[in-house]
């Protein structure tokens, strides 16, 4: 699954009286609103555009079946979920139990990604859930002209995220490169004044690999500058998202147009090669998550 939920917090739960609890068994005919559901929107795209024929081969949260909402020249790509589970409360219980909010991501990822496939799509948050398909509809009249605008800008385009890591005990295990000539005499050193040198040896080693990395993501950010449309920087993952030992310096995605992808791959093959305990990861193409809000300083007509 793509790392691309940077773990924002959910959006968009209307709640009225709250819903009896109830077994998470989904009935043979699934209504579409009622006290005891709520519609999950993943995506919203253009009406008449892959999303109608899209939603029945594919299977939402809970095993909810797939269905669309269209209000004007939008469509969402909804599902419904049961109102306890996805309530206010309900909701923040999932998100703070991993394994809960791993298979959340990774349904919705995966009906993005599916959707994508066919059509261009704005992917909405996790965990983005109104009270009825009513509402999703207020919601895609309500903001239309800004997610029309937002879905244009996205066309024909996709995500690539890239990401630079360092590893300061893989670049201390490379040999230093061999003297030419005869080496001196080795003089007598002590053992204090040898465990010195070596601690003097492994924090220039780490040091030597944060910059090599630092250098690379600068070269990362300007090969990549001339083949896409936009970049957003997000936090360097840490603790259970990070990757094994290695320190994640630059986590980044760029907006690429779908006709320059293999050319943004080529761009960056092999960039760290010969640059011990630096590693350069590309990932994608995506749907593009991280560029499913307005740019700095728009505003919708």
């Amino acid at each position: 699954m793509n790392s691309h939920f940077q773990g924002e917090d959910f959006q968009g739960v209307e709640e009225t009286a709250a819903a009896p609890r109830q077994p998470l068994r989904r009935p043979t005919e699934q209504p579409e609103s009622g006290p005891l559901w709520r519609s999950y929107v993943y995506a919203i795209g253009r009406a008449g555009t892959g999303l109608d024929t899209t939603a029945p081969r594919l299977t939402g949260l809970r095993d909810g079946r797939l269905r669309t909402v269209t209000a004007g020249r939008l469509t969402a790509l909804v599902s419904s979920v049961p109102a306890d589970a996805f309530s206010t409360e309900g909701m923040k219980a999932q998100l703070e139990n991993l394994t809960e909010l791993e298979a959340i991501a990774r349904t919705h990822h995966t009906v993005v990604e599916a959707a994508h496939t066919g059509t261009t799509v704005l992917p909405m948050r996790l965990a983005t859930v109104y009270l009825d398909d009513a509402r999703v509809r207020s919601m895609l009249e309500e903001r239309g002209a800004e997610f029309d605008a937002l879905v244009s800008r996205l066309d024909g385009h996709a995500e690539l995220g890239v990401k630079v890591y360092a590893d300061p005990r893989a670049a201390a295990t490379d040999p230093p490169p061999a003297p030419e000539g005869p080496a001196p005499a080795a003089s007598p050193v002590s053992p204090g004044r040898a465990y010195l040198q070596q601690r003097r040896a492994q924090r220039r080693t780490q040091r030597d690999a944060y910059r090599a990395a630092g250098a690379l993501a600068d070269d990362v950010r300007g090969r990549a500058a001339t083949l896409a449309r936009d970049r957003v920087a997000h936090r360097p993952q840490q603790g259970e998202l990070a990757s094994g030992a290695e320190e994640n310096i630059a986590n980044e995605a760029y907006l690429v147009p779908t006709d320059r992808i293999q050319e943004f791959h080529r761009a960056l093959a092999g960039l760290a090669d010969g640059v011990p305990g630096v590693r350069v990861e590309v990932t994608g193409p995506w749907a593009p998550y991280s560029f499913a809000a307005p740019p700095a300083g728009s505003r919708s007509a």
